[in-house]
């Protein structure tokens, strides 16, 4: 049974740029604002009717555009993509906060949400009487939101500010009374964006195991989020939006090698600034660049016992004597972990004209559970000609690994497994 079908749905804005001399935008002194706000309040008054485009340029923004899918009831669906992709727009038109501009939804149940911090919620209301609120908002009698009532005050932990009002809380606060409120108010559909990134560790982990029960429950679980590893123990389904169209709709395991391996442009055109002569006539360009497993497969999210490699594709236009292409390995606050080069194994690697595949080998056991960034550099006869920073991210995940101590959060950005030796001492 669908309890979620979208048809051709699209969604459209107007937005308005500033537009000033050679069309290029720049940053207005208090005076040019000052001048600019009497202008156009002149104008207003001049022409109360008229619209004001004296200094604003309309142009058309889709945010989504023909999206079409299906939903079954108990399914758990992530819904990935880049920024800006139009993932947080889908799920505001699916919880009825905006309409789209074509096409047609149809929900087969109510529908809670939690789009971002204090969605829903009257700042001035208490943590108590938004509970209520919220449960009215679903279609909830006040028989019914009392009987859960005390699951989701011990679920949210914020019982000693329950009488205070929201706006005094703070936005960890916020989302997990937000979060109680929306899993266990038995909504047949439950909404959730990247807004469980706010709270702490412990809490993301509890509510990914409430999202777990309520879809055992039979109730269907959308999720939006940037963490592979989440998405992943999470749900059995996926979406991969980019650039407002639905680009897959499958397994999750396929959806996010989609996501990981379309990340990489199908043609670099990287260069390093100054290089002699034209972009077209560069030596070396790099075409593909992945993350894979040992069964030849593209991933993103690896898990910490297995070894894996990064795989380049590139091709050469003229012959290079000395060649050299490192990898360097960042966390996604930009600490340096570690970096490594062919020139490693190949000293003084001559390289000719040709199609060529580079594999860099990582061992298990080594990386830490965090999300790691790609730089790619390539250098040819002494000159750096590429560089690619962060072109490619993948996940260190341990949530499907059972057994060990080792399988806990350990310190540090790499988890080396040592070899140790435990000996009696002689007397």
């Amino acid at each position: 049974m669908s309890i979620i079908k979208v048809e051709n749905l699209s969604k459209k804005y107007i937005i308005g740029h500033d537009r000033n001399a050679g069309g290029t935008f720049r940053y207005n002194s208090l005076r040019d604002s000052l001048a600019h706000t009497t202008r156009g309040l002149y104008q207003r008054l001049r022409h109360p009717f008229s619209p004001n485009q004296e200094n604003t340029e309309l142009e058309e923004f889709w945010a989504l555009k023909d999206i079409n899918f299906e939903i079954k009831q108990g399914d758990r669906v992530g819904i990935i993509g880049r920024n800006g992709a139009g993932k947080s727009t889908l799920l505001k038109i699916l919880s009825r906060i905006t309409e789209p501009t074509t096409g047609k939804i149809t929900l087969n149940g109510r529908v809670a949400s939690l789009l971002e911090v204090g969605t829903g919620f009257h700042p001035e209301l208490s943590g108590r009487e938004n509970i209520y609120l919220n449960g009215a908002i679903l279609g909830m009698s006040r028989i019914e939101i009392k009987k859960k009532f005390d699951e989701i005050v011990d679920f949210s932990g914020v019982e000693k500010f329950l009488d205070t009002p929201v706006k005094r809380y703070s936005s960890g606060m916020y989302v997990r009374l937000a979060f109680a409120v929306a899993a266990h108010l038995e909504p047949e559909i439950l909404l959730v964006d990247e807004v469980l990134a706010v709270g702490d560790a412990e809490f993301q982990k509890k509510c990914l195991g409430k999202m777990e029960d309520v879809s055992k429950e039979g109730r269907t679980v959308i999720f939006v989020s940037h963490n592979m590893g989440a998405v992943k123990s999470l749900c059995n389904k996926g979406i991969l939006i980019d650039d407002g169209k639905m680009v897959k709709y499958e397994s999750i395991d396929d959806v996010i090698s989609a996501y990981f391996s379309n990340s990489s442009i199908p043609y670099f055109m990287f260069w390093k600034e100054g290089y002699p002569s034209t972009k077209t006539s560069l030596p070396v360009k790099v075409y593909h660049l992945s993350v894979k497993n040992n069964m030849e497969e593209v991933i993103g999210v690896l898990e910490p016992d297995k070894p894996f490699y990064i795989n380049v594709k590139f091709k050469v236009f003229s012959d290079v004597k000395k060649f050299r292409l490192s990898l360097r390995f960042d966390t996604n606050d930009g600490q340096i972990v570690f970096g490594t080069a062919t020139s490693d194994f190949f000293s003084k690697h001559a390289i000719s004209v040709g199609d060529y595949s580079a594999k860099c080998c990582l061992p298990k056991n080594f990386l830490n559970v965090i999300k790691y960034n790609v730089t790619l550099v390539i250098e040819a006869d002494g000159m750096e000609v590429v560089r690619c920073k962060n072109v490619l991210s993948f996940e260190v995940n341990s949530s499907n690994v059972i057994g060990g101590d080792y399988y806990i959060n350990r310190l540090g950005v790499i988890r080396p497994k040592m070899v140790w030796e435990i000996s009696e001492r002689q007397k």
